[in-house]
């Protein structure tokens, strides 16, 4: 029997969160490393279990796993808040490693086979839920860590990242449970054969799928030049300071005037570009919209595509994101908004919805209102943003795309509902500067990929600095632009009114586990509960 020391236990644990965190792209970028990463932490749970531990052993020790990985890998959100930082490492550090610990329960309390099953379901479950709620935090879905390898994943297309999610802890399982045979129940090798046979299709189908599928595809629609603007203005010093809106405009109407041509349809400027705040109903009247057509007009009078600050006035309270007016009567809301400027200069303004917990929205605020008081009180300008009720769609005279707002391109089954609006491209625009020279950018630029092979749709990419660039429909990148400087790219773009299963319905998975996760977790308590009862009769017989 082998005996684990208190040192060997946290090695274990280490170890696990290492291996997790080389995986993910650009914290080590060894994506295969994903598929062995939580043997050790799985080990480490059978071993508590075997030997009778109490289980807050383990929950102690996934969140030192979890706390590795998180740190590893999101360590650069210290740029933009240190704070914010902090409480998104311990937060999501104590999501996971919950998840984990009741893995670890239901194999306690309701068997071993229903335990690992229950793995699966839990962690597939946790990870949808995350997406749709207000504390979400969801760039370490384990599904992501394939942004980096698109040719391994092509069945996103059906099955969105949380496919991938399942097929790493499938494996991990699969790993472990030939570990487990072998060191701890002292079965031979060749008795093992089946369930290697076993993991090995379970590792090579999907990929052999996957590779035969990229290899065979091609992008599919009408193609359109669009031109991709990074004008790389400093988020910190320079691009909210007050008098220098129209000399960033300038700049972004001369880098597009390098590449624009008769032939362009759409010019896509960054995430707030336009960053002064003006209120959306004024905007036709307002001095840099005239200065903004005039440079459109010169530019062959091509639409453009680019953020903005936007505000709005209410006479009532119109969600919890209205502050009231400090000069009078009324209530005000802030937007994070894309800005589209057609051919005859009428506008359409969508506000971006999914917000950055702690900095653009405050979790649970609409329940206890104290805590947005308390942003605002503390210096947050705006507190929580507003929002639009669903996903909404931009329309040209020649297509229709999905404006998708930084934060919002890690959510993929937002973009597919947009994309089943009718979208035939995706565009995105983000200020990726807030981070600095960091893995942050990489990794939010290459999430973008998983996007474009869910839904077969082209992606057109525009950063203030970071990462710009063109995907298609198989997630290649073209075009890439380089941190930190002032560039301009175009590229003809295919408009694909195809849907995908993924787009037509969405985490069908996701939804399924979440529902059943939930039910075997209740389970298990009431098995829990009634041992525990059991217990109390027995000692007080």
């Amino acid at each position: 029997m082998i005996i684990l020391k208190k040192k060997h236990r946290y090695i274990l644990s280490i170890l696990s969160g290492i291996l997790l965190s080389i995986a993910f792209p650009y914290s080590g970028s060894l994506t295969f490393v994903i598929f062995i990463a939580l043997v050790p932490l799985l080990f480490l749970e059978n071993y508590i279990l075997t030997n009778k531990y109490h289980s807050i052993r383990l929950f102690s020790h996934s969140y030192i796993t979890f706390f590795i990985y998180n740190s590893l890998t999101t360590w650069w959100i210290w740029h933009a808040s240190p704070g914010g930082c902090i409480l998104a490492i311990i937060l999501n550090s104590l999501f996971m490693a919950l998840t984990f610990y009741f893995f670890h329960l239901t194999k306690k309390y309701v068997g071993n086979k229903e335990g690992y099953f229950s793995l699966l379901l839990y962690w597939i479950g946790f990870e949808y839920l995350h997406y749709n709620w207000e504390a979400s935090w969801t760039w370490l879905t384990l599904g992501n860590t394939f942004s980096l390898t698109p040719e391994l994943v092509q069945w996103y297309s059906y099955t969105g990242v949380l496919g991938g999610s399942f097929w790493i802890i499938l494996i991990n399982l699969l790993i472990f449970r030939i570990y487990q045979n072998v060191y701890f129940k002292g079965q031979s090798w060749k008795i093992q054969t089946p369930i290697i046979y076993l993991t090995s299709l379970i590792f090579l189908i999907p990929i052999i799928i996957s590779i035969t599928t990229y290899y065979n595809y091609e992008d599919s629609g009408d193609k359109v030049e669009v031109i991709a603007i990074q004008p790389n203005i400093d988020p910190y010093n320079e691009k909210f300071e007050q008098g220098l809106l129209y000399k960033q405009l300038d700049k972004m109407a001369n880098l597009a005037a390098k590449k624009i041509t008769k032939n362009t349809a759409l010019i896509v400027a960054p995430e707030t570009a336009i960053s002064s705040s003006f209120f959306e109903d004024d905007i036709q009247r307002l001095p840099f919209f005239d200065y903004l057509c005039n440079q459109k007009n010169k530019l062959n009078n091509v639409p453009w595509c680019i953020g903005a600050s936007t505000m709005k006035i209410f006479s009532k309270k119109n969600s919890r994101a209205s502050m009231k007016l400090r000069s009078g009567p009324g209530y005000i809301e802030h937007y994070n908004s894309s800005l589209l400027i057609r051919e005859n200069n009428t506008t359409n303004l969508i506000h971006k919805s999914k917000l950055v917990p702690g900095v653009e929205v405050i979790p649970f605020s609409n329940y206890l209102s104290f805590l947005e008081e308390l942003s605002i009180n503390n210096g947050g300008t705006s507190g929580t943003l507003g929002i639009e009720k669903e996903p909404q769609v931009f329309k040209t005279k020649d297509f229709i795309f999905a404006p998708v707002i930084c934060y919002e391109s890690i959510y993929g089954e937002w973009v597919a509902e947009q994309c089943r609006k009718g979208a035939q491209m995706i565009c995105i625009i983000t200020n990726d500067g807030w981070w600095k020279d960091t893995p942050g950018y990489k990794q939010h630029n290459s999430f973008a990929r998983l996007r474009a092979i869910e839904n077969r749709k082209n992606i057109v990419r525009s950063a203030n600095t970071g990462i710009s660039c063109f995907i298609n429909q198989r997630g290649d990148i073209s075009k890439a632009t380089n941190w930190w400087e002032s560039d301009v790219i175009s590229s003809n773009m295919s408009l694909n009114t195809k849907q995908t299963f993924y787009t037509k319905y969405g985490n069908v998975m996701g939804r399924s586990f979440a529902f059943f996760s939930l039910l075997l977790l209740l389970y298990c308590f009431v098995k829990k509960l009634k041992k525990n009862i059991s217990k109390k009769k027995e000692t007080t017989n």
